[in-house]
């Protein structure tokens, strides 16, 4: 039986000055086009997970990320893989820019307690129903 591949992922849960976090949409190229996530992508060989987070979005987003903390780790299981997730949480004051969709995607600043955007991916479901029930500034 063939070992699954093991796979490091970065998310960012990006909040702003009332509270919101950001959740963007995937894009058409990729699997589940069109779910609503938090930006993000894989950790390169060599590559720590927070530069990793500041690479990948700058590359989707535009965002500088100046600080972030380390929040939690889910672990996906899929069919050839298996994929560690790691939840950073970047403050307000934590990062710079103009949101611009370099990958086509769209974006929408949500109250956690209230997601009105769908589908949500489904990894990200139980990370949005964490948040829901935290109080942030």
């Amino acid at each position: 039986m063939k070992e699954k591949q093991q796979i490091q992922v970065v998310a960012a849960i990006v909040f702003n000055k009332n509270g919101e976090i950001l959740l963007s949409s995937r894009p058409d190229d990729k699997i589940f086009a069109g779910f609503w996530e938090f930006a993000g992508g894989k950790v390169e060989t060599g590559e720590t997970p927070f530069a990793a987070l500041q690479r990948e979005l700058l590359e989707e987003t535009g965002l500088h990320i100046i600080d972030a903390q380390y929040w939690q780790t889910l672990t996906v299981e899929r069919e050839n893989a298996i994929i560690q997730v790691n939840f950073w949480q970047v403050a307000n004051g934590n990062w710079q820019g103009e949101l611009q969709a370099r990958e086509n995607q769209q974006f929408a600043w949500q109250n956690p307690k209230n997601i009105t955007v769908t589908p949500i991916l489904p990894s990200n479901q139980p990370i949005l129903e964490a948040l829901a029930i935290c109080d942030y500034p």
